[in-house]
């Protein structure tokens, strides 16, 4: 797969409730042919970030050095310039409404082109690719499909400076994260019950199967207990599961996979993983097939339209495709 956030308080003011002037002055829309509206600036965007990740704008004063009129006066102009109610204020600071939400996501996206523009340009004589490429990944992908990719990835371009985030693959997961512009390109399950989300764009990587994992040794590995974790509830193949009476309701539910793999490893029951999460299994558990209509998940990478084409996430996306055979 391919692909990168009220009421408003008056100049001066700190963040405080009971005032609705904000929502009035701000135009619910543009009057048929009404002249475009000004361009937003790359400071207005950062204030925007800066004030959903701090959760309001005196504590986004305090992260960028700026006074708190500063910001209140910004995000004002922001709004007026939308046409929307970006953020709502309140006792507790400030919260993004729906409109300030995707605004914000967009800010974040705008401005990581901004940064690879300037990379590229400079790159551009010479072919250099540089400067930060933000991934997100979960964690069997993390611990056994990112660093050979990455290593290769670094010897070729030296300049460029791989920053991984590990994400938990529930709910929006990975694939939100570049959604959000938090992440250039996302390591996420793809395909099946779980479509590229709308916006994104992306390709498989891998296809593995599920296994049997249990005890080494034992004579009857289906009577044990299921052992599972929170990221793996939603990857089954939901068809397939259904029609297994032979699988009981978890017993055990953990964090992570590598948890599972341990207790299992100790005896206390059996589990059902994908290929990444049994890659360096200890001799302690035994894998065995679960047949021609086992469950598949597919692995895959996801990035914005435009982010695709840059030259940093082509060359990350060329080392996994090499890493996977793909």
């Amino acid at each position: 797969m391919t692909a990168p956030s009220g009421r408003t308080a008056r100049s001066g003011s700190t963040d405080r409730p009971g005032r609705t002037d904000a929502a009035k002055s701000v135009p619910a829309t543009s009057a048929p042919g009404a002249a475009r509206p000004a361009d937003l600036a790359p400071h207005e965007l950062r204030i925007l970030i800066a004030v959903e990740r701090e959760g309001g704008f005196s504590a986004a004063a305090g992260a960028l050095g700026v006074t708190q009129s500063a910001v209140s006066h910004s995000v004002r102009g922001t709004e007026r310039k939308v046409g929307a109610v970006l953020f709502e204020r309140g006792r507790k600071g400030a919260v993004p409404t729906a409109a300030g939400a995707a605004a914000v996501a967009h800010a974040r996206r705008v401005l990581r082109l901004l940064d690879a523009l300037v990379a590229e340009a400079r790159g551009a004589d010479s072919g250099a690719v540089e400067g930060p490429l933000r991934i997100a990944a979960f964690r069997s992908v993390a611990l056994h499909l990112l660093p050979a990719a990455l290593e290769r990835l670094t010897a070729r371009h030296p300049g460029l400076v791989p920053e991984v985030r590990v994400v938990r693959e529930l709910g929006a997961g990975t694939a939100g994260e570049v959604a959000q512009g938090r992440a250039d390109v996302g390591i996420a399950t793809v395909g099946g019950t779980s479509p590229v989300p709308a916006g994104l764009i992306g390709d498989v990587l891998i296809e593995e199967p599920y296994s049997l994992v249990h005890p080494a040794g034992h004579p009857d590995p289906r009577s044990l207990p299921l052992i599972d974790w929170h990221e793996n509830c939603g990857s089954y193949t939901r068809q397939w599961w259904a029609g297994q009476d032979w699988i009981p309701r978890a017993t055990v539910l953990t964090e992570d996979d590598g948890a599972v793999l341990a207790m299992v490893g100790a005896g206390h029951g059996m589990a059902i993983m994908p290929g990444l999460s049994l890659t360096g299994a200890p001799d302690s558990v035994e894998i065995t097939d679960l047949g021609t209509e086992r469950p598949i998940r597919s692995v895959g990478y996801v990035t914005t339209p435009e982010l695709a084409r840059s030259a940093a996430v082509r060359a990350l996306i060329r080392e996994l495709r090499e890493s996977t055979g793909r």
